[in-house]
């Protein structure tokens, strides 16, 4: 009895989460105007979303955005994260204790003060994309950090400390031994960064070019207008993004059983 509620309740739960967007999947290929009625199947919503140029740069200015401060976030909140593990302990609990101040923090909140800090203080010119850039790295290294630091947690200290005693430098060590052992955390501390600037809103208003725009941004523009086919295209770009997820996801998770396959053959052999 407890297993047949619990297998419902599965149900009901996945059915919550995914249902509206399989529902959304389905009028992306209509020629349909309105969720409600669907008039005859159509790509023309695809069409669009690749050949009207504005949809187009939007795209490309988004991607770019989201890698490249993905990029810088990976490399500091990995930094961050192995210079805190070597610390001592008042160390590692303040800084954990700071970084999770972000984490937690009303999003707006962060969108203010860095608006009021950067543009107002500091007079970096909005029209610039250094504020943006700014803000989207302060969003993400957080998350990176915390990506990290579970990996660093479960590798063999004794590794590193072996390099150390066969005469690797400590820079050379930590990228030669802790790097590769880190890898997936780093992996998905990345793939996390890049989430965060595609779906984040508050910083990116705040902080973006008058003429700029995110999918994110964009997205809420374009529902208070009145250009039919932009509202449409925007359901064929969900969709597309929810079939990206769904790769990189199906990607890292045979990734990781393959690694933790070759891992418990290696402890086997060695037993």
């Amino acid at each position: 009895m407890k297993k047949t509620i619990s297998a419902v309740f599965l149900c009901v739960v996945l059915i919550a989460l995914y249902l509206p967007i399989f529902v959304l999947a389905l009028y992306s290929f209509t020629d349909s105007a309105n969720i409600g009625a669907i008039h005859g199947f159509s790509a023309q919503n695809y069409v669009t979303l690749f050949t009207k140029p504005e949809l187009r740069d939007m795209i490309t200015g988004t991607i770019l955005l989201a890698l490249g401060s993905a990029v810088l976030s990976t490399v500091l909140g990995t930094l961050g994260a192995v210079g805190v593990h070597y610390s001592k302990r008042f160390g590692k609990t303040f800084v954990g204790a700071v970084n999770q101040v972000p984490v937690v923090n009303a999003e707006v909140v962060t969108a203010f003060s860095l608006c009021i800090l950067l543009i107002e203080v500091c007079s970096v010119d909005k029209s610039s994309f250094l504020p943006l850039l700014i803000g989207h790295v302060v969003l993400q290294s957080p998350f990176v950090y915390l990506s990290v630091v579970p990996k660093l947690k479960q590798m063999d200290n004794s590794l590193y400390e072996a390099a150390l005693d066969l005469g690797a430098s400590s820079q050379t060590a930590i990228r030669r031994v802790v790097i590769p052992q880190i890898f997936p955390g780093i992996v998905s501390g990345f793939a996390l960064a890049v989430t965060l600037s595609l779906d984040d809103y508050f910083i990116t208003s705040y902080t973006k070019p008058a003429t700029f725009d995110t999918i994110s941004t964009y997205v809420v523009n374009a529902t208070k207008g009145s250009q039919t086919d932009i509202k449409t295209a925007l359901w064929a770009l969900s969709t597309i993004i929810f079939l990206v997820v769904i790769a990189l996801v199906a990607v890292m998770n045979l990734t990781g059983n393959r690694n933790a396959r070759r891992t418990m053959e290696i402890e086997k052999k060695n037993a």
